[in-house]
């Protein structure tokens, strides 16, 4: 994800004229010639992040690693569990439907990196009486 945010960074700094001076972790500090070329750029930035943003959720596969929203949120909802504790998304629960798995609600939670809360839900893993169920 980084890597193409400064894809996309460097390509709007070459079409607007500007010039990287130095990266920031994710930031950038460049310069123009005038300050309407820097507010072009900025402007043709956003709108690009709004546009890749729509396509974001699912992970990115790059050099044997993942990236991207869905990494990021399952990172999140796995360091809310506690030792012996299965935790999933609503989504996840809602994918499984009808799958014969069990859970507990554990409610709306608030995740670092993300703006509105996610609904958490606890696999009853220890009530399936040693049988192992797939979604298969």
């Amino acid at each position: 994800l980084l890597r193409e945010h400064e894809r996309m960074v460097r390509e709007a700094l070459k079409a607007h004229g500007g010039s990287e001076v130095k990266t920031m972790g994710d930031g950038f500090m460049a310069s123009f010639s005038s300050a309407t070329q820097g507010l072009e750029c900025s402007i043709a930035l956003q709108q690009a992040f709004a546009e890749h943003n729509e396509t974001a959720e699912e992970p990115i596969a790059e050099d044997e690693d993942l990236f991207g929203t869905a990494v990021n949120l399952a990172a999140r909802i796995a360091a809310k569990a506690e030792g012996g504790e299965i935790l999933v998304a609503d989504v996840v629960r809602q994918l499984v439907a009808g799958k014969e798995f069990l859970f507990n609600d554990r409610g709306d939670t608030e995740l670092r990196g993300f703006e509105d809360p996610v609904r958490l839900y606890e696999v009853r893993w220890r009530e399936l009486n040693g049988e192992t169920r797939t979604t298969d």
